[in-house]
């Protein structure tokens, strides 16, 4: 019980009712995990093609990044969070009437900017509402929410498409928009003029970040997106988070491509990949109370080592129970590295101008959506599926090797901070919303 209350006790309520409307959102994205699958197999199409769609979705999600960390900040998280949902749900209903390839390219490029609109927002929330002290562990739940649908949504769609692929389109469709109302009723706008409450007192992160950027003063006209990019410790971070999201983003195409050319069913892969969500809904909570006390960077150091050589040995595999342990190892890594990448992403972002960061911050899993998808695609069609896999762990090495050089400058960014008027307040956040 007190393992229980130490996970899941302290948090607001506005955090709980947005972990369900991601858990409500993933449990039915069905099609981001299928769509290679779906263009080569029931469209035949090429996989260089289905490299370069999983491309210009990371292009759209490059876009969405950096414009919806703007709109964040400029027009509220909640509005932008609503748009970018309700247009979701109708691109990915149009998507599944969609044979030409041209405008499955089109469609998927809209996508891209859509669904990954959110990701900023959602991010920038939960900066907003969890104290310095709490976010890796918000974060890991928000992370779990993520997986548990995946991995429903996973093993599940694997199934319904086999029964024709139209269906995974209209109910991923229904579930952001049941997304969007989940949002519209019960998530409430955290930006700090509009909710004071949220950031009351400059916190720790806020003043290291005021004394990185001399013209980001609580008050003053929010700085440029120039402001971001001068922060040299952050910007390094984005960069490593991006060469590890690249290596990850290979589940989506190369996966199941080279799978399908080795004889596996969509059926095949959709249960072997339905282990990442199994193995992050059983082991997020275990893992991130077990490294609790662990430096950071020592945590992204040997999460960028799993998450590479984890894929690295899908090259020696040939049969669905070993498929399922590679994944199971670089899940390992994966559910180590994005929550605490991420808190340490908003540890070093000012609490005014936290969109445009959370926007960067998002910017290297949409480039990685772009440049993994793309050359997973193009190496597997000239150099084959082990020249691939090898390459992965060579970058999960050198995401290693960086973050380690990162030590010392990182310090103790997200290591937990002294009680702030937000964190009094606790008792009486819970009963709010």
């Amino acid at each position: 019980m007190r393992a229980i209350k130490d996970t899941l006790g302290g948090l607001p309520s506005q955090f709980w009712w947005l972990w369900a409307s991601t858990l409500i959102n993933r449990l039915g994205g069905f099609v981001t995990t299928f769509l290679a699958l779906y263009l080569t197999v029931d469209q035949g199409l090429s996989a260089s093609f289905a490299g370069l769609v999983a491309a210009l979705y990371g292009i759209g999600g490059a876009v969405a990044a950096v414009v919806a960390g703007v709109l964040a900040d400029r027009l509220g998280r909640r509005p932008t969070l609503l748009v970018s949902q309700l247009a979701t749900a109708a691109a990915m209903a149009i998507l599944g009437f969609s044979r030409q390839p041209a405008l499955i390219a089109v469609v998927v490029t809209v996508l891209g900017v859509t669904a990954n609109a959110a990701r900023p927002c959602i991010q920038a929330i939960i900066a907003d509402l969890v104290p310095d002290k709490d976010r890796v562990r918000a974060f890991s739940l928000n992370y779990w929410a993520v997986n548990i649908g995946f991995g429903v949504a996973s093993a599940a769609a694997g199934l319904i498409a086999e029964h024709g692929y139209l269906l995974l389109f209209l109910g991923n469709s229904a579930s952001v928009l049941l997304c969007a109302i989940v949002i519209f009723l019960k998530v409430p706008e955290t930006k700090p003029q509009d909710h004071p409450s949220a950031d009351q007192t400059p916190s720790a992160d806020h003043d290291a970040a005021v004394e990185r950027t001399t013209d980001d003063e609580p008050g003053s006209p929010a700085p440029g997106l120039g402001a971001v990019l001068r922060d040299g410790r952050f910007m390094v971070v984005v960069f490593l988070a991006f060469l590890v999201a690249m290596v990850l983003m290979q589940y989506t195409t190369s996966l199941p491509v080279s799978m399908g050319k080795e004889g596996f069913s969509s059926a095949d892969y959709g249960f072997v990949i339905s282990m990442n969500g199994l193995v992050v809904v059983l082991a997020q909570i275990p893992v991130t109370r077990l490294l609790k006390d662990t430096k950071p960077v020592t945590v992204l150091v040997i999460a960028s080592l799993l998450v590479g050589f984890g894929f690295g040995l899908t090259a020696l595999v040939n049969s669905v129970p070993l498929y399922i342990m590679t994944v199971c190892i670089w899940t390992i890594g994966e559910i180590m590295h994005n929550p605490t990448s991420m808190a340490l992403a908003a540890g070093l972002s000012p609490a005014h101008i936290r969109g445009r960061y959370q926007g960067i911050y998002t910017l290297s899993w949409a480039g990685a959506t772009f440049a993994g998808p793309l050359l997973g695609g193009i190496v597997i069609d000239r150099f084959g599926s082990d020249t691939l896999w090898a390459g992965c762990a060579v970058v999960g090495v050198i995401a290693a090797v960086g973050y380690g050089a990162l030590a010392k400058p990182l310090g103790q960014v997200i290591a937990p901070a002294a009680p702030t008027r937000q964190q009094e307040r606790e008792p009486e956040l819970k009963g709010e919303g």
